[in-house]
């Protein structure tokens, strides 16, 4: 198996709900496997153990809800980021991740030459996407 990096989200009960956004932003694949699918206590036994998103394009967004005994410590310090030339398909993504999140900084040129903008989806995770000059 080759080695990969990808984000994990963690939630608090709505992991169904934003895995299944995610997969209507980017496509693909979705498996969720809940608490009670492996014997958790029935007072969370429909909630997410572990869910694992892949796209066509590559990605792999895995996301749980967080599980009894743990605590959910939502942050500033990750954000996730999407890079690359296809306009089309980066600006496909940014409209359906910032529709009803908070934007910081819109989708535009920046002075480093890039389409650069920032937001928080409506599930609070931040993103950032550059869409760079295609390479020649």
């Amino acid at each position: 198996m080759v080695s990969r990096l990808n984000p994990y989200l963690s939630f608090t009960d709505n992991a169904r709900q934003a895995m299944e956004f995610y997969r209507e932003v980017f496509g693909g694949t979705l498996v969720l496997n809940t608490f009670g699918e492996f014997g958790g206590p029935p007072d969370v036994a429909d909630k997410i153990m572990h869910g694992m998103l892949e796209t066509d394009s590559g990605f792999t967004l895995m996301g749980a809800d967080t599980p009894p005994g743990m605590e959910h410590r939502p942050g500033n310090t990750v954000t996730v980021c999407l890079n690359g030339d296809s306009s089309e398909e980066l600006h496909g993504y940014w409209d359906k991740l910032s529709e009803g999140g908070t934007v910081s900084v819109p989708l535009e040129q920046q002075v480093w030459g890039d389409e650069y903008g920032a937001c928080e989806d409506r599930f609070g995770v931040s993103w950032m996407v550059n869409i760079g000059q295609p390479q020649g």
